[in-house]
């Protein structure tokens, strides 16, 4: 018996959007059981294949069905939308109506569930007719800085998470607050609801000593949106130059142009962009490097944490309550609560860097403890948990068939 899973998401496989939902999406793409197989409905960022005609192609190493229902180049995928009409999410979801009929056919299996990894999709994951899995990667409140149209449309936001999370057949939150809010104010979403990361592939992230180099490297990976707080982020690290004198390397992975923050001139000169890279190049980028840092006013729990650690690698950090449990004083890192003034934060995070530095330089710390922080966290542990979800939805799905809503077993199969 094989286990259908349909995953609607804004991704081209072949293509290079970066972040820690993608990080997953591809996950479940290469690492789905051989009892699983997969429908990827998505983007086409190339403009080389036909909207609204499966193909199947190899990722990873992994055969997977792939559905573009609508073509974005990659320079737009990767920039913030500015309008609605801008807005790749709509487009996409408005894409996945358009061919709601055919992913409906293609969805069909033994037994098929459906998951999600944005509120918007919700209501035409529930019309193909399975079983739906809502992960929730983010936990951001009103107010909170960010690029995305979410900060302008709040509203809206916030009722497209009460219709997605009322549509859900499970809710998988990525850190405890997550499922936490939902306890205090959803009681009935509580109920369907649990805690799990995203996973961290410790194979393709494998442990490593620290690189023999007395220039201290720093490496960040993802994009620069405004939630992670760039400015703060290059503000301490020109502190830390100043402070080490002039021994550190900044190490950015990534499409995004740092050079939207005026911040960035002054650590420009010490900056190494690597651009996109597959998960092997972020992997041998991080290995060659010491530290990482995040300063960010709201996460889910990032993948590039995970991965960091992975490696071997402590990490400086703004605290957030989701980092307590991993970043550990003298064993992986430190955390600083966030002071109102950037000033005094960027001097604070500069002198705990330096003092990370020292610690690194005299073998203080170890490479094997920091991994060891993630071992709950890896693919191995974490994602059989999540490929059983879907299956026991659907074999729930295939013995009590809502009425109106097409089952696999009234759908020909692909």
């Amino acid at each position: 018996m094989v286990h259908r899973i349909t995953l609607l998401h804004s991704i081209d496989p072949r293509g290079g959007k970066v972040g820690g939902v993608e990080t997953h999406v591809r996950l479940m793409l290469s690492r789905h059981p051989d009892t699983v197989s997969v429908l990827l409905v998505g983007i086409d960022e190339r403009g080389d294949l036909e909207i609204g005609k499966p193909v199947e192609i190899e990722f990873d190493g992994r055969r997977i069905d792939f559905l573009p229902v609508v073509h974005v180049p990659g320079e737009t995928m990767r920039a913030a939308a500015k309008t609605i009409s801008q807005s790749v999410t709509l487009r996409f979801t408005l894409g996945v109506m358009r061919h709601l009929l055919t992913i409906r056919r293609l969805s069909a299996g033994d037994t098929a569930s459906t998951e999600i990894e944005r509120f918007e999709q919700a209501i035409p994951a529930r019309l193909i007719g399975h079983p739906v899995v809502q992960l929730v990667h983010n936990e951001e409140s009103k107010g909170d800085k960010m690029d995305s149209l979410i900060g302008r449309y709040w509203w809206i936001h916030r009722l497209n998470e009460r219709i997605a999370l009322a549509l859900a057949s499970r809710v998988v939150g990525v850190n405890p607050n997550i499922v936490a809010r939902y306890e205090r104010e959803m009681p009935r979403v509580a109920r369907k609801s649990e805690f799990m990361t995203v996973s961290v592939d410790t194979e393709r992230f494998p442990v490593a000593p620290f690189p023999p180099s007395d220039v201290f490297r720093v490496v960040f990976a993802g994009r620069l949106d405004a939630f992670k707080d760039p400015p703060l982020m290059f503000e301490t690290l020109r502190r830390l130059h100043a402070k080490l004198g002039g021994k550190l390397e900044f190490h950015y992975i990534g499409t995004s142009d740092p050079h939207r923050d005026t911040e960035f001139a002054a650590i420009e000169p010490f900056t190494i962009r690597h651009g996109f890279q597959t998960g092997d190049g972020v992997s041998a980028i991080m290995r060659n490097c010491h530290a990482g840092i995040l300063t960010s006013f709201f996460e889910g729990m990032p993948c590039y944490l995970l991965e960091t650690f992975s490696s071997g690698r402590p990490l400086g950090a703004i605290r957030l309550p989701q980092y307590d449990p991993l970043i550990e004083e003298g064993v992986s890192g430190f955390l600083i609560e966030r002071p109102e003034d950037r000033e005094a934060a960027a001097e604070t995070m500069a002198d705990h860097f330096v003092r990370l530095a020292a610690d690194i330089a005299a073998g203080r710390l170890d490479p094997e403890a920091i991994r060891a922080k993630v071992t709950p966290y890896s693919v191995a542990v974490q994602m059989p948990r999540l490929f059983e979800r879907h299956i026991a939805l659907g074999r729930a799905g295939a013995r009590a068939p809502q009425s109106g809503i097409a089952s696999p077993a009234n759908s020909r199969s692909h």
